[in-house]
């Protein structure tokens, strides 16, 4: 019968947890400038800080989720990767890569923090 109750218990608190930080994020409009600004500063922090050669450019926003009263997001990105290097100068006009270099991916997690 105790442990019963202690899995009902157990439970509760684990449901309790998850709704909590189901409702901390909110869905938002992807039109929103200050998104839009945020996922570019994403994308391009992104490619900063990949190994990779190639730059990466955004194909298509998923979820767009933001934390009430803050400015901190939640966000699923499809990203591709562009025929443009690194360092190339009008990265923001490059066509994707076909054939054996295509690649598109999925960014699961990332953290953008600013550094005082």
């Amino acid at each position: 019968m105790f442990q019963k109750v202690l899995l009902l218990g157990g439970l509760i608190v684990l449901g309790t947890h998850v709704w909590n930080i189901h409702k901390e994020f909110v869905d938002i409009s992807k039109n929103l400038d200050y998104f839009a600004a945020s996922v570019q500063f994403a994308v391009a922090r992104f490619n900063d800080n990949t190994m990779e050669e190639y730059t990466y450019t955004l194909l298509e926003v998923g979820r767009a989720q933001q934390k009430k009263s803050t400015m901190i997001f939640l966000i699923d990105v499809e990203l591709g990767r562009t025929t443009c290097k690194k360092h190339d100068e009008d990265i923001d006009n490059c066509p994707l890569q076909d054939g054996a270099g295509e690649k598109s991916f999925n960014v699961l997690k990332s953290t953008c923090e600013q550094k005082t």
